[in-house]
């Protein structure tokens, strides 16, 4: 396990860049290509193995599309089905000793956040164009004071509510492994603490994935939806 609060940095170009997250998200990325060739590799009528653990989640995100974003949500469905695997496969990476969940750097979960908010603006303007902008000032004029800082704060929430539950999860496991180096009876605070920490994993991928779809279905929504 790395030392708490202790980040291996590099600077190129005058920007200082985090490495241990830089090679953490390529894993992650690695570890979902691998899942999904894997899912592929061999496709049956009845799914098994990794097929179906991987149709379970499609399946299970397409009837959440349909319900939050509209007809026009299953355009988006790799995106989410992609943003979800990704999330899941880097909460629970950072788990197994000696390396560290992306999403626990304020950097990765910020970014995604970002990224999501840009795309709700980008197809707001793309389909609904100044109907979109019209309803920053609804339901009056001076609401979009309001309404602004709701803007402004959706990815900040986004991304610290992620990345908050994520760092605080991974400190509390390294405390734990290094009390267990000493008093027998630790051990089974530490195996219950990482099985509530698999759990609480699962849960911010999903969470991160239900707001950002809400948030998109916003701006893909047409009126009558």
């Amino acid at each position: 396990m790395h030392e708490i609060g202790v980040r291996e940095t590099t600077r190129f170009l005058g920007l200082t860049f985090n490495t241990e997250t830089i090679l953490m998200t390529w894993l992650s990325m690695a570890v979902v290509l691998l899942i999904a060739c894997l899912a592929v590799r061999n496709l049956k009528v009845i799914p098994t193995g990794c097929q179906n653990f991987v149709e379970i989640i499609v399946t299970w995100l397409h009837g959440q599309i349909d319900s939050m974003m509209g007809k026009r949500g299953r355009l988006l469905a790799p995106f989410i089905v992609t943003l979800f695997l990704f999330l899941l496969v880097s909460n629970l990476i950072g788990l197994i000793p000696m390396l560290a969940s992306p999403t626990n750097d304020l950097n990765t979960t910020l970014g995604l956040a970002l990224l999501v908010v840009v795309m709700v603006h980008c197809l707001g303007l793309y389909y609904k164009g100044s109907h979109y902008i019209a309803h920053f000032f609804q339901p009056f004029a001076p609401f979009v004071v309001i309404n602004m800082i709701e803007e402004i704060a959706k990815p900040i929430t986004l991304a610290f509510r992620l990345f908050g539950n994520i760092l605080a999860g991974e400190i509390l496991i390294i405390v734990l492994l290094r009390l267990t180096e000493n008093p027998f009876w630790m051990t089974l605070p530490s195996v219950a603490w990482l099985g509530f920490s698999i759990f609480i994993s699962c849960v911010h991928a999903v969470i991160f994935t239900m707001l950002s779809m809400a948030y998109l279905g916003n701006a893909l929504k047409e009126s009558h939806e």
